[in-house]
């Protein structure tokens, strides 16, 4: 059983940063791929960032590449990540969630355990 607990949100003016962190509990932390997905209201959650369970690999959405950043400690069981560059587009609840797959890491439905979320509203 693993759960999680996001941090980090708020309001920031547009080109501004955050940096969200989401600290986990569970032994077996360090063998979860960890992903970073975000809700808008009423829109689907949708892919943000994921990175594999050893931190050597990374994957982003279109629309952050370049501007995000996920990071791993599993030494402090969190992950990042770091926002910059934020439009009013990336208002949303950013949600971390986590799982033992290692394929398809943009569906949502590919994670088993997720945190309670944490707003972000980036005004313009």
């Amino acid at each position: 059983q693993v759960q999680l607990v996001e941090s980090g949100g708020g309001l920031v003016q547009a080109g501004g940063s955050l940096r969200l962190s989401c600290a986990a509990s569970g032994r077996t932390f360090s063998t979860y791929t960890m992903g970073w997905f975000r809700q808008a209201p009423g829109k689907e959650r949708e892919f943000v960032a994921a990175i594999s369970w050893s931190g050597g690999s990374t994957y982003y959405a279109d629309s952050v590449k370049g501007r995000f950043t996920i990071s791993k400690d599993n030494a402090k069981n969190t992950v990042y990540l770091q926002m910059n560059s934020l439009k009013p587009e990336d208002t949303a609840v950013y949600y971390c969630g986590g799982t033992r797959y290692i394929h398809a890491l943009q569906s949502r439905y590919q994670y088993e355990y997720w945190g309670q979320g944490t707003q972000v509203t980036v005004s313009s």
